[in-house]
């Protein structure tokens, strides 16, 4: 745990999450700040700062994170219409939290190109 991350206090119980599905080594939980009607965040239960720092042993870790949503959009009904997953790193790609994290984002017709 890195103790200045607020998605590493999420984990540990320190700050409220609204939490919709948890594993030993990811949970996923609702963004405070949605940019969809349906916006959740799939993050590591251990902190990893981005994507580009994984490494050879967390190769099935981003497999995971996509596994863990794309079951969630299954089961919330909302596969069929679709949906989004993102994935941003560093200042440029949007990066705005500094642990690994992978966006869902549904229940809307979502716009391309998206930045």
């Amino acid at each position: 745990m890195v103790n200045d991350c607020i998605f590493c206090r999420i984990v540990a119980g320190e700050l409220p999450a609204d939490v919709v599905d948890r594993a030993e080594d990811w949970m996923i939980f609702k963004d405070i700040a949605p940019a969809a009607p349906t916006h959740l965040l799939a993050i590591p239960t251990r902190h990893v700062p981005g994507v580009a720092d994984t490494v050879d042993d967390d190769t099935g870790l981003v497999g995971d994170l996509v596994g863990a949503l794309t079951c969630y959009a299954r089961r919330a009904g909302i596969e069929d219409d679709g949906y989004r997953l993102v994935i941003n790193q560093g200042r440029d790609g949007a990066q705005t939290v500094p642990h690994l994290h992978v966006h869902l984002l549904a229940g809307k017709r979502l716009g391309w190109p998206p930045g």
